[in-house]
């Protein structure tokens, strides 16, 4: 039981700070947007897309090493390119399988990857939802 709570705390820290970074980085948008309004369209989706995507970059960065930070501290994994590799991998469901938890960690490692397949799916949601708003000012003209 302890496994699911302390799983579940780290699944809602890491999910209400990537929606944190979602939410600032729509000003950041509008900003970039009308510094870039001037310019043909393609360049100005192009520099709001990667604004988006650095955003969503380093909020996904940020949380695999914070699961890596959690690795380490606990004494699951004993150095941090270990810790930082097993996180990417778990994050990203990918799971190789060539580094595993002990017992003990297991439920809650798997909620590494719970965190990585929402984040990822907001992710996208927030890029499609971009793209989407962008795609009918060319349509319209």
């Amino acid at each position: 039981m302890q496994q699911i709570i302390l799983g579940s705390i780290f699944l809602l820290i890491c999910s209400v700070f990537h929606v944190f970074v979602l939410g600032l980085c729509v000003p950041l948008l509008v900003k970039v947007g009308h510094r870039v309004s001037a310019l043909n369209f393609p360049v100005k989706m192009v520099a709001l897309v990667l604004t988006a995507l650095a955003a969503i970059v380093g909020s996904h960065t940020v949380q695999v090493w914070l699961w890596a930070l959690y690795w380490v501290q606990s004494g699951a994994m004993q150095d941090w390119n270990t810790a930082v590799y097993f996180s990417t991998v778990t994050y990203t469901t990918l799971g190789y399988g060539d580094v595993v938890l002990n017992e003990d960690l297991r439920i809650f490692g798997s909620f590494a990857s719970v965190t990585g397949l929402l984040a990822f799916g907001i992710s996208t949601a927030f890029l499609v939802g971009l793209i989407a708003r962008l795609l009918p000012d060319t349509l319209d003209t």
